[in-house]
């Protein structure tokens, strides 16, 4: 039987959701894979730190940060057995964990702090397990170089279509099939302003039900100016292409120009507005773009709507294959970490 210490940096949706998996997998993990665990240390941004080696009431943590959110004035720093760390890079050398779930909200342009935390990690012999994008396409190769030398594993499937086997995949499953393209429906958000508009909703309206949803900022331009996407591109690129690419070199278009009318006549063409991503071999190079664009039903993409999600790579072993994920929500993301997590420390 293997114990391992857990640590969560960043508690948010994505982290409880992984919490609460982890309790409900924990005689399965026990049984089936001869695996136990406790949680030694919990960060959050708004909502406090807790450090206990010999590990915290996750039950207890959980209602801490729901009791938060009703403006309970708790937090995780009244279950702290040591003094509670300043900033997070101490967290991580305090926290005595073996695995790190690195859950910090994503930065775009740097990647930071993630990189740091995750640096710092491997560092410290502790694998690393990330939804977190920026440090996918930021320190790819610096990170997983960094893993291999401290004989520990830095694992992201959460980074790219939730808990979808994107990475692992190719990882595992097709040794040697190479990938001269992709082509796919990566952003939830923004598919589901357009399927909402193809419904006679205005961009407006329908911007404002995916924040109601939860699944876009009170500030979406991430979304809707194609960031995420394009940093999701990169990430595939960068991982499965063998490229690096940083979000900034894709050529970028949101759907911010995207009119009832323009939605209203493709309709009439027989034709859905999706944000298309999409990245093609050229020589040494990879040419990558996000954009919108009007498919027909003769594409897979055409039936893609709301929350779903996919990809559809060209292999040189393959030909086409699509993977598809419907309606993803935090605990799909949070299984693709639990996976991560399995699959580290097989």
């Amino acid at each position: 039987m293997s114990h391992y210490n857990l640590a969560l940096l960043g508690f948010g949706n994505v982290g409880q959701a992984l919490a609460k998996l982890l309790v409900a997998k924990r005689d399965e993990l026990q049984t089936e894979y001869d695996i136990t665990y406790s949680f030694t240390g919990i960060a959050t941004g708004h909502h406090g730190t807790a450090i206990d080696g010999r590990g915290l009431n996750i039950d207890e943590a959980l209602g801490v940060v729901e009791g938060a959110r009703k403006e309970s004035g708790t937090t995780l720093n009244t279950l702290s057995v040591s003094p509670v760390p300043m900033e997070s890079l101490d967290f991580i050398r305090r926290c005595e964990a073996d695995i790190l779930f690195e859950n910090s909200p994503v930065n775009y342009e740097t990647g930071q702090p993630a990189v740091d935390h995750i640096r710092l990690a491997l560092e410290n012999g502790m694998h690393v397990v990330t939804a977190n994008k920026g440090p996918v396409v930021h320190a790819y190769h610096e990170l997983i170089g960094l893993a291999q030398k401290n004989g520990v594993k830095f694992y992201f499937e959460s980074t790219v279509m939730d808990g979808a086997p994107v990475f692992s995949l190719f990882r595992d499953a097709l040794p040697a099939a190479n990938i001269l393209s992709f082509r796919g429906v990566l952003n939830s958000t923004t598919n589901m302003i357009l399927t909402r508009m193809q419904a006679g909703e205005s961009f407006d309206r329908a911007v404002k039900y995916t924040q109601e949803m939860g699944i876009a900022e009170t500030d979406p331009s991430g979304d809707i100016d194609g960031w995420d996407a394009s940093v999701k591109v990169a990430a595939l690129v960068t991982v499965l292409m063998g490229v690096p690419l940083k979000p900034q070199e894709v050529d970028r278009q949101g759907i911010r120009d995207i009119t009832p009318e323009a939605v209203r006549k493709g309709l009439d063409e027989g034709k859905s507005w999706k944000l298309v991503c999409t990245a093609r071999r050229e020589g040494d190079g990879v040419r990558a773009r996000v954009a919108p664009e009007l498919v027909g039903s003769e594409s897979p993409l055409y039936r893609v709507d709301g929350t779903t999600s996919i990809v559809q790579f060209e292999t040189d072993v393959l030909g086409l294959f699509s993977i598809i994920e419907e309606d993803p929500g935090p605990e799909t993301t949070a299984y693709g970490c639990l996976a991560d997590f399995l699959n580290a420390v097989k």
